[in-house]
């Protein structure tokens, strides 16, 4: 009998192979209402190996609020009342908007901005982690996975400015590490990791998209990211990779 991980020749070439999970368990996208966190669950669903495949965004029911600490963990209780966390990604994040740019100079550091950068970038994943690591399964695999980004890399910064967003995305990657050595004592087959999606067609990376760069469809950097969460191991917890694969240096 097939199993509902097992594609046949037939499937189209976009299904992502998630087959090293297991069947039964549940997958969750925050921020599932973003360009790269609607395709994800696309992508997961499509791969047919979840029980049930859970979105959470500011207009979902339960809602989140990344700087409302209650709501995360309500989704997260709301969300493991339905199976096994297997496969939970943080897609949120945030970079400009109307109220604030990325910085080019150290003239233009704000401390309102600062703090606003890092509670979305930093906190709230932070508490996502805080509610979602405890219920990660005992056994087999699960993965916990945030998007940073590859300007959060300080031995690469070669560019300069971006300076709240470099800083936020740095510390998401330091508390990734850290929750990831305290994860592995707890679930040792279990992994939490930092993703860079590349440069994705987004609202986010809209304006910053240079001309040359490798730029990805939403639907293209769901599946880069779900096949290097396929591939990896437990022993690449606690790592920051690109879509490629590719180890980020620190």
């Amino acid at each position: 009998m097939k199993t509902p991980c097992e594609h046949d020749g037939l499937a189209h070439a976009a299904v992502v192979d998630l087959g090293s999970f297991t069947q039964n368990g549940v997958a969750v996208v925050f921020g599932a209402g973003g360009g790269i966190g609607r395709a994800l669950i696309e992508a997961i669903r499509g791969a047919e190996c979840f029980e049930q495949v859970i979105a959470f965004s500011r207009s979902t029911s339960p809602s989140i609020d990344l700087q409302n600490e209650a709501s995360l963990e309500g989704a997260v209780a709301s969300a493991s009342a339905q199976g096994e966390l297997r496969l939970v990604i943080d897609a949120t994040g945030f970079l400009h908007d109307e109220h604030q740019e990325p910085e080019k100079t150290w003239r233009q550091l704000d401390a309102n901005n600062l703090a606003r950068s890092f509670a979305l970038n930093v906190t709230g994943p932070a508490l996502i982690m805080k509610h979602v690591l405890p219920r990660l399964p005992r056994s087999g695999k699960a993965v916990f996975a945030t998007l940073s980004a590859r300007v959060g890399s300080i031995s690469d910064n070669r560019l300069g400015g971006w300076y709240s967003y470099r800083a936020s995305k740095a510390a998401l990657n330091q508390l990734v590490r850290t929750a990831a050595i305290e994860l592995n004592r707890r679930s040792p087959e279990a992994l939490c990791i930092a993703l860079h999606p590349g440069t994705v067609a987004t609202a986010l990376s809209a304006p910053f998209a240079a001309t040359g760069l490798n730029i990805h469809s939403p639907s293209e950097a769901a599946r880069h990211l779900l096949t290097v969460i396929e591939q990896l191991t437990e022993d690449s917890t606690g790592g920051f990779f690109d879509w490629r694969g590719q180890q980020v240096p620190w």
